[in-house]
């Protein structure tokens, strides 16, 4: 076990110095650092506005996380979308595959050689980081769950890049489709949701109470509504309405609702969420509710109570997660299990003694 992790370790610290040495990369690194220095600052000196420092502090961690994975999404395909076969078209694959390393080592080797590289795009982040945690707001378990996930995404995605570099032939084609693959996590789902969600459509009725403010008298300066308040008559239609409900699984593949699932949100007296990962996971979560046969919005009941907005409310963000059910343990485990099949692919394609190779391809 000790040679096998010598050698694995050497085949990461082989790959490292190839990719951290390049001037591209450290450019990389110090923008992400700089525009995560912005961002806290901007978001920092906006939500002071509110006068709440635990929602100034949780919505700065909760975005720059965020911003986190959508660099790493952007820029992890292009560091590992090309591992295996543009070692392959540079011939120097060939003079690892002869040494005492194996298949395995070599493409794992490169997969966390990779994941690493994505990592550092969180470490230029950790300034910002600290700070917000420093300032506080942030819980510890929504500080773990957080940052573990994300983790785990900018791994998958090292895999796939690397798993993908190894079943097609052209580094162009590999990076392409790891660019397609990330996009149709992340905003493939998004439109298959919306287009399932009108797809499957049902009947609601909706019965609406209005106010009579022709027969109320003179009006309240207070509440602008008639001194005496008069019901009119109910009024009955029926309205097509989506089944988001059906197809709400959908979302539990895409990874920003996976982080934003996983991490437990915090809310406000009013029952609305403080920082981002709840503004998002919203979304999946009031979908998950089945569309009711029949509403009934009472204006004037509700005026009757001193509040004719009541008539329109429903149920606060803090009441649909009480309602719901998480989803982000199923999406990570589906892009766990997709990683994993993309490296047992490129392993067994990579493998030598090779029967036969693709065409164009060259052996050293």
């Amino acid at each position: 076990m000790s040679r096998y992790l010598d050698t694995l370790g050497t085949i990461v610290r082989l790959e490292l110095q190839q990719r951290i040495r390049s001037t591209a990369w450290v450019v990389l690194v110090s923008v992400v650092f700089v525009l995560v220095g912005i961002v806290t600052a901007l978001l920092w000196a906006s939500l002071a506005a509110f006068d709440n420092g635990v929602a100034e502090s949780a919505g700065v961690y909760s975005t720059i996380i965020f911003f986190v994975l959508l660099v790493g999404t952007l820029v992890t395909p292009a560091i590992s979308g090309a591992a295996i076969n543009g070692d392959r078209d540079a011939g120097t694959l060939a003079t690892t595959q002869v040494t005492l390393a194996t298949t395995g080592q070599i493409v794992l080797g490169k997969f966390l050689a990779a994941w690493t590289v994505a990592l550092t795009f969180l470490a230029a982040s950790l300034p910002a980081l600290l700070f917000t945690l420093i300032a506080g707001g942030v819980r510890g378990d929504t500080l773990a769950a957080s940052l573990g996930v994300l983790v785990l995404e900018l791994g998958v995605v090292a895999a796939v890049g690397v798993g993908l570099s190894g079943l097609i032939t052209r580094p162009l084609f590999s990076v392409v489709t790891t660019y397609l693959v990330v996009a149709a996590l992340s905003i493939g789902t998004l439109i298959a949701f919306t287009l399932g969600g009108l797809a499957f459509q049902t009947e609601q009725r909706q019965t609406y109470i209005g106010i009579d403010y022709s027969q109320g008298g003179e009006f309240d300066p207070e509440t602008g509504l008639p001194e005496e308040i008069i019901c009119e008559q109910p009024t009955t239609f029926t309205a097509s309405v989506p089944r988001f409900d059906l197809v709400w699984g959908i979302l539990a593949a895409n990874p920003y609702v996976v982080l934003a699932d996983a991490a437990p949100t915090t809310f406000d007296r009013y029952g609305f969420p403080q920082d981002l990962f709840g503004q998002i996971a919203l979304g999946p979560r009031s979908a998950q509710l089945p569309v009711e046969s029949e509403v009934v919005y009472d204006e004037c009941g509700a005026a009757l109570a001193g509040d004719p907005s009541l008539g329109y409310q429903g149920d606060t963000p803090e009441e649909i997660f009480a309602r719901t059910v998480p989803s982000w343990f199923v999406g990570l485990g589906v892009h766990l299990l997709f990683a994993g099949a993309a490296l047992a692919a490129a392993i067994a394609r990579t493998r030598t003694p090779a029967g036969a190779l693709p065409t164009g391809s060259r052996v050293a």
